[in-house]
């Protein structure tokens, strides 16, 4: 187990302390509680399997004797793999039964695993009846998984499931904060408002950012100020538009800029400035939003499909003659894509 995943070193916030006060409980009386299965659910890099080491940590130091089993999914499946190639399955079966608490990390992996599942099921059946602490990670709610036993699935929904949700912005600048004073970092609280305002997606994108500045830091000998720290988030969010970004906001960008009226844009004029402002918004719309030809067609007047190609190839050809082009779309995209940075 990792011994750095403890329950201090957890950031507790409104979208994970259920999960956390449940992990706690269990960790003080492990296989006592009505918590049995315990299956921490949630998405990808949300603190489920600190939480499942947590618990290990915390039941190895408190109680000497417990003998704790930690495995992935795929650990388990390899062991059991192993076990029929070599003729030991009964050892197999030995090493994890005899735990005192057993946890798994992603039994979504179970999927399609048939001769695993069974293993898993007697497994389980026998720690369960004995008394025995199971402690499960998945990336969804047991009712919710596809391709597992449904004496599997009834199994796991006889005990307690607990969600961790994507932190607030107020848990992203705690989790900033604590990264960067563990790493000796000392970052100005503007910077972390910053990365946490851009950088929505989980707790592992957030840490990976500081890791990523430390590096860009010592290795390219470059002070951690404001622009690179733009770099970095905009590295790590790639081409990525917000999820609210819609077309009428591309239009309306596209306007701003080009001083030419939205209802020009999507309209019928042939004069050159609205033409090129239209081409701009259509290969826009196509770069950023990943639209059909045909659905940009239909909003740009009912045009076909043939003269959105048409236009997002001249639009693609044009930024290679003309840097004043060119500089409208970097911008746009920028604006677009970017909001703020």
């Amino acid at each position: 187990m990792n011994k750095g995943y403890t329950f201090d070193a957890f950031i507790e916030g409104a979208n994970n302390q259920f999960a956390k006060s449940a992990s706690m409980t269990i960790a003080d009386a492990p296989g006592k509680q009505a918590f049995n299965p315990l299956i921490i659910y949630g998405g990808v890099g949300m603190g489920k399997t600190h939480l499942l080491h947590a618990i290990g940590n915390q039941i190895l130091e408190t109680t000497l004797a417990a003998r704790v089993v930690m495995a992935t999914s795929e650990k388990f499946t390899l062991d059991f793999v192993n076990g029929l190639r070599k003729n030991q399955t009964v050892e197999f079966a030995r090493q994890y039964r005899r735990a005192d608490v057993l946890l798994i990390d992603d039994i979504q992996f179970f999927r399609g695993k048939e001769q695993t599942q069974e293993q898993f099921f007697h497994t389980f059946n026998e720690l369960y009846q004995s008394g025995k602490q199971i402690v499960l990670t998945a990336d969804r709610f047991p009712g919710e998984m596809q391709g597992l036993q449904d004496r599997l699935l009834s199994r796991f929904q006889s005990g307690l499931s607990v969600d961790v949700q994507p932190p607030d912005f107020e848990v992203r600048v705690a989790i900033l904060m604590d990264k960067a004073e563990r790493n000796g970092v000392d970052l100005p609280y503007d910077i972390i408002e910053f990365i946490a305002t851009h950088m929505k997606g989980n707790i592992r994108d957030l840490e990976g950012t500081i890791i990523r500045l430390l590096a860009r830091s010592s290795l390219m000998n470059q002070d951690i100020d404001h622009k690179l720290v733009h770099e970095v988030v905009k590295e790590r969010l790639g081409k990525k538009p917000l999820a609210d970004l819609s077309i009428e906001e591309v239009v309306r960008k596209v306007s701003n800029v080009s001083r030419v009226g939205e209802k020009d844009i999507v309209g019928k004029s042939r004069k050159k400035e609205i033409v090129e402002a239209r081409q701009v918004a259509m290969y826009l719309c196509r770069d950023l939003l990943s639209m059909s030809l045909n659905n940009i067609g239909l909003y740009f007047g009912g045009r076909d499909h043939t003269t959105v190609i048409h236009a997002i190839s001249r639009i693609g050809e044009k930024q290679e003659e003309d840097k004043r082009l060119e500089k409208m779309i970097e911008g746009l995209n920028q604006e677009l894509s970017f909001p703020g940075i």
